[in-house]
């Protein structure tokens, strides 16, 4: 496999806007499935009543890169793997709509979006895409280790040493009485 590489398919992701009982928000909104493209229709919605509506957003490609192995790794190694999909409320056709903007399999990204005030939300990954995701792991995930911790100012160190010694000695000079030309 390629060092950076996109998911052999495009992909559709299907958004729930669901009532829930609730005073200060009256419906959620979340992602419930992600499909293979099946047609090139583009974003429509396709199921509205007065409890639901199910809106569909094609044309998803799913890309990996070596740099994020270690976020894979993550997502693979937890209980369940999943699809990070993040989304932001957008109007269409004068309705609210929450708009899927990017789908991801690293943890780590999915962090950072979250870090970043994104609204990220997970969906169960299939086996086939899982497998695809662990051998493209396996072949580029190397482990770095540990990386050695600088030391804060606060624990030590030459550079506090040399501080220190000079504000003793500044602090010195103040206290010191001063002598006159003579010694006294």
């Amino acid at each position: 496999m390629e060092k950076n590489t996109t998911l052999p398919l495009t992909l559709s992701i299907i958004m729930q806007r669901r009532s829930i009982n609730n005073r200060w928000q009256p419906f959620q909104w979340k992602p419930i499935e992600i499909l293979p493209d099946m047609s090139d229709a583009g974003v429509r919605l396709l199921m509205a009543d007065e409890h639901e509506q199910r809106w569909i957003f094609p044309g998803f490609a799913v890309q990996l890169f070596t740099d994020e192995t270690p976020g894979y790794f993550l997502n693979l190694s937890s209980e369940m793997p999943c699809w990070f999909v993040m989304w932001r409320i957008e109007e269409i056709n004068g309705a609210e709509v929450a708009v899927p903007k990017t789908i991801s399999l690293s943890y780590d990204e999915a962090a950072r979006q979250v870090d970043g005030g994104e609204q990220v939300d997970t969906l169960p990954l299939s086996a086939e895409v899982a497998a695809w995701l662990a051998e493209y792991t396996q072949q580029h995930f190397r482990y770095e280790g540990k990386k050695p911790r600088k030391r804060p100012s606060f624990e030590g160190g030459e550079g506090v040493q040399k501080m220190a010694d000079a504000e003793k000695s500044s602090v010195a000079r103040l206290v010191a009485p001063e002598k006159d030309r003579h010694g006294r």
